[in-house]
């Protein structure tokens, strides 16, 4: 059995759950300021607070003399603690002295009971994230304890970003989901039910709280026959995840079934809904995980299955990425498709480099040319248009290739010392750029043994390389 290990440098160490706290015994040691804002948080959801502490501020004396909580010890000490915490399902260290939270979180930790010592993660258990609320609808945001300010500001984000009526969607959707399930009992088909409904004017109804007209949205779509399968040709960028495009990411969180290849760094994929089926198709010079015919035979077959097929690729689907031949035969076995054009190699990683495409001073112009071989390793290309000094001649899937290439573009009008560059992974954490020459590249993209994905840029728009400071 495959187990696949957390990738190098991700946190590991925190888990995030909800927890189901009406009721419940929950500890807070302290009663001062650190502990008013923790026990907001343990009102807000049902907990039944126990407080140990020698002095009550003003806050925490209301909550006391209302019922809210209980008073249950003055002075932090082992025989109070080991009196009360057992049966509580959380401890709050959250006084303002660090040596007595740190003893409070010891001891509930020989309990195991899970314990939260405010502001100092190393001896807690548990951490408390950052809260938006919108009725039901709970969005946690953590940073593992290590940066709080940073979950702040992301819960400030997200709150504007969040309709007020978020919740009493949440609360229309939970409503009606008996009524869903009991007529489509099949997962899949309850999930297209839903998400056709959030992405129309049910859930715009739902935020509003006009449950009629919801009501009539819903039972439309439960009326009809379930939907054809689709397939959404989508072109996920160059590498950052930051420069998916909006329909993208959303087509990643819907579909039902993924085909990717080796060039979508990991990072892409964690935005994939996390239940969607993922095939491996691995297209790589001379290895193929998967000929196009059979990746052409599997969007289809999962098409006409009803699902909602996802065919992923780095950059733009119909720049290099064979996105017509795939369309062509989807065309062919009547199945319908979508395509979300991508920022496309050429443009996302010469940007990232500080290379302008264009430049009035030199090039009016841009070639888009591929590197690739024939089977019998000719280099068939326009190397009269490519050879044009008043242009930018940009080449992908160039890196096994170099030296013919490089040697082909001299071989027919341009000089050794004309501008070229490379850009390996580019847009991504690890980028790297070259600089130099036709008649140096080669040698130097050996040196450094630059390997895929990495781009070829030739042209005097390489002098005009800006690094910003």
């Amino acid at each position: 059995m495959d187990i696949e290990m957390p990738a190098s440098g991700v946190e590991t160490g925190w888990f995030p759950i909800s927890l189901r706290l009406e009721g419940a015994r929950v500890l807070l040691v302290g009663g001062g300021e650190v502990a008013v804002n923790k026990g907001r948080l343990l009102l807000d959801h049902g907990a039944q607070i126990e407080i140990v502490a020698e002095a009550l501020n003003a806050v925490v004396q209301e909550w006391v003399d209302a019922g809210l909580a209980r008073h249950v010890g003055g002075r932090v000490d082992a025989d109070i603690l080991q009196t009360v915490m057992p049966g509580c399902r959380l401890v709050y260290a959250a006084t303002d002295d660090r040596s007595v939270n740190r003893v409070v979180a010891a001891l509930a930790d020989t309990l195991n009971i899970p314990v939260c010592a405010v502001d100092d993660p190393e001896p807690s258990t548990f951490i408390t994230p950052a809260q938006v609320r919108r009725g039901a609808v709970r969005v946690a945001i953590s940073t593992a304890g290590g940066a709080p300010v940073l979950a702040r500001r992301l819960r400030e984000q997200i709150e504007s970003w969040m309709p007020h009526g978020t919740g009493q969607l949440a609360a229309y959707m939970q409503s009606r989901r008996a009524r869903v399930s009991a007529q489509y009992p099949a997962v899949q088909d309850r999930k297209r039910i839903w998400e056709d409904f959030l992405d129309g004017a049910g859930a715009e109804a739902a935020l509003a709280g006009d449950e009629v007209r919801a009501d009539s949205v819903l039972d439309v779509l439960l009326s009809a026959q379930r939907a054809a399968g689709e397939v959404w040709l989508v072109g996920a960028g160059p590498g950052d995840p930051d420069l998916l495009t909006l329909k993208a990411l959303h087509f990643m969180q819907n579909a039902d079934v993924v085909l990717y290849d080796n060039l979508l760094p990991k990072v892409l994929l964690e935005r994939v809904r996390r239940d969607a089926e993922l095939i491996f198709v691995g297209k790589q010079r001379n290895r193929h995980a998967m000929p196009q015919s059979e990746i052409n035979s599997e969007m289809v077959r999962h098409a006409k299955a009803g699902q909602r097929v996802l065919r992923l690729k780095g950059g733009d689907p119909f720049i290099f990425g064979r996105g017509g031949e795939e369309i062509e035969s989807l065309v062919d076995a009547g199945v319908s498709f979508r395509v979300v054009p991508g920022i496309t190699a050429a443009s996302g990683c010469a940007s990232y480099a500080g290379i302008p495409l264009t430049h009035r001073d030199c090039a009016q112009a841009c070639l888009f040319v591929t590197g690739h071989a024939r089977a019998d390793g000719v280099l068939d290309l326009p190397w009269d248009d490519m050879a044009d000094r008043r242009q930018t001649v940009v080449i992908y899937m160039g890196i096994s290739t170099l030296p013919a290439l490089m040697a082909g573009l001299v071989k027919n009008g341009l000089p050794s010392d004309w501008p070229a560059a490379i850009v390996e992974r580019g847009t991504q954490p690890g980028q790297r750029v070259l600089t130099g020459t036709l008649g140096t590249m080669a040698a130097q993209a050996a040196e450094a043994q630059v390997s895929s994905p990495a781009l070829v840029i030739v042209g005097e728009v390489v002098r005009h390389r800006v690094v910003s400071p």
